[in-house]
């Protein structure tokens, strides 16, 4: 069993990462999934962005840290697009984290990883949020410190290629990363 925690997007929590949390919960995982926007959710990345905007990136942030307060230091630390933003920014804190999944988008490697620590990227080829420059200076970063990067990427798929409920939605593609993170996890 894994103890995770799993960020939302920009559109807030949503079903996509609340069943994502059911999905690993189900193969044994402990999940948490905090609701860093205090329930408000958005319909579009303009409305998401400017909901940031609003609450601001420190809040947003601190409620992810409020969110770990209680888990074990070993969690694995998930994002979903915006989450991975989060995921950086919580990283360097967590140094016993054993894995790092960024869903959506790259996050920036902390200087001081742990050499040896796994983490996973998924991301749709193309993206905005993950372009080749981006990922190809999280390779070379990950090289440099010893982390063990893996880079998925899914040709065609749109950003949101895990929500069922956004015209993204890539069953095939989300069901490959699915498959992918639970042998992360294992």
């Amino acid at each position: 069993m894994v103890h995770t925690a799993l960020f939302h997007s920009v559109l807030g929590l949503r079903p996509a990462e609340l069943l994502a949390a059911e999905r690993l919960r189900g193969a044994g995982h402990e999940v948490v999934t905090p609701d860093l926007f205090c329930g408000e959710v958005a319909s579009t990345l303009d409305e998401g962005f400017r909901l940031v905007d609003r609450i601001g990136w420190a809040a947003v942030v601190k409620h992810a840290r409020q969110a770990l307060r209680g888990m074990p230091d070993e969690a694995v630390l998930a994002g979903v697009s915006m989450g991975t933003g989060v995921v950086g920014d919580l990283w360097p804190e967590r140094p016993a984290t054993p894995g790092v999944l960024l869903l959506h988008a790259a996050a920036d490697l902390p200087l001081a990883a742990r050499p040896g620590l796994r983490v996973q990227l998924h991301a749709a080829e193309p993206d905005d949020f993950a372009p080749p420059e981006r990922i190809a200076a999280l390779c070379r970063a990950a090289r440099k410190s010893g982390v063990d990067l893996e880079v998925f990427r899914y040709p065609g798929a749109g950003h949101f290629y895990i929500d069922r409920d956004l015209p993204d939605h890539d069953p095939a593609a989300a069901e490959l990363t699915w498959r992918r993170v639970l042998d992360f996890l294992s």
